[in-house]
């Protein structure tokens, strides 16, 4: 008997107690000095710990993306792509579309072209303003001068050249694509995928500006509420293969990783209308990114979806 007590007062004269948890507790409720002999001991339950904590997290683990978690950018200026969107451009940026329009003289129908600027400081410049496409104006023949000497007109070289084709060709039509009966909110907002939320939104700034929905690779993304996709692509870096949809001069929701796309930009939708194939792009593993922005400040999708 007196040879079994001796690993108890053994581990009583090391400081430490029998059970984990307890031996955990003691670690991190006293004071931990480098000289104590239960060093070596508290080091490894914390070890021990940390492995099992880590065994223990979601399918998929830790993933580190840009999903442009940053403040409203306020200086400087983009040069518009092929492709791009005024809604995308003020979505990346952090910007409210209708003052991103405003700020740079953009009217309705708030088309933009290759080679525009979009400032974000309030200075206007000379390719900033595009409410229509630029005019290539051909002046009349000057007088032929006395000499034969050519006349030269030279062009500055830093204004860059401005496409006169939209960067975007809008479609303006409805979708096609199948529509699921949904439930709707009180708000008018439907869950956009069937399947457990993995990822909570969080309103401090950090890298998850919506939730996260696990689903099956194929699984139907549906638009939450009715709307105008205003932007599909992969031009947004952290979010794959992504569908922003427009639902009134206040609201705007994203979907993002999808495997396919089914919408083209002006369609119009309908909520529970099939948008896209959930997918992993530009992540590591299969879920639906969903976000909801109010005049572009992200908010919490589950306080506008129904309760499940």
């Amino acid at each position: 008997m007196d040879r079994l007590a001796q690993p108890a007062r053994r581990r009583k004269r090391l400081g430490v107690d029998d059970e984990p948890e307890c031996q955990l507790r003691r670690l991190f409720s006293q004071p931990f000095s480098c000289q104590s002999p239960a060093r070596p001991v508290a080091c490894a339950l914390l070890l021990a710990a940390l492995l099992s904590g880590c065994a223990g997290s979601p399918s998929g683990g830790v993933q580190v993306v840009d999903r442009n978690a940053r403040a409203p950018v306020t200086s400087g200026q983009y040069t518009v792509q092929r492709g791009d969107t005024l809604y995308a451009i003020a979505f990346r940026f952090g910007w409210d579309w209708k003052q991103l329009a405003q700020r740079n003289g953009i009217r309705p129908p708030y088309v933009i072209y290759p080679g525009q600027r979009i400032r974000f400081d309030g200075h206007s410049s000379a390719s900033s303003v595009a409410a229509t496409p630029p005019r290539r104006v051909t002046p009349a023949a000057p007088p032929r001068p006395a000499t034969s000497s050519p006349v030269i007109v030279s062009t500055p070289a830093s204004q860059p050249p401005v496409s006169t084709t939209p960067a975007t060709q809008p479609v303006n039509k409805p979708a096609t694509t199948p529509v699921t009966p949904v439930t709707r909110s009180a708000s008018g907002w439907a869950w956009p995928a069937n399947g457990p939320v993995i990822g909570l939104f969080s309103s401090n700034g950090s890298l998850n500006k919506g939730i996260d929905i696990a689903g099956e690779l194929g699984q139907p993304v549906l638009a939450a509420s009715d709307g105008t996709v205003v932007y599909a692509g992969s031009g947004l870096r952290g979010y794959g293969e992504l569908v922003i949809i427009k639902h009134n001069d206040t609201y705007v929701s994203a979907y993002g990783h999808n495997r396919r796309l089914l919408v083209r930009e002006g369609e119009q939708v309908k909520a529970g209308q099939t948008i896209a194939d959930m997918g992993s792009t530009g992540t590591d593993r299969v879920k639906l990114h969903f976000e909801i922005r109010r005049q572009g400040k992200p908010v919490d999708p589950q306080q506008y979806l129904p309760k499940r």
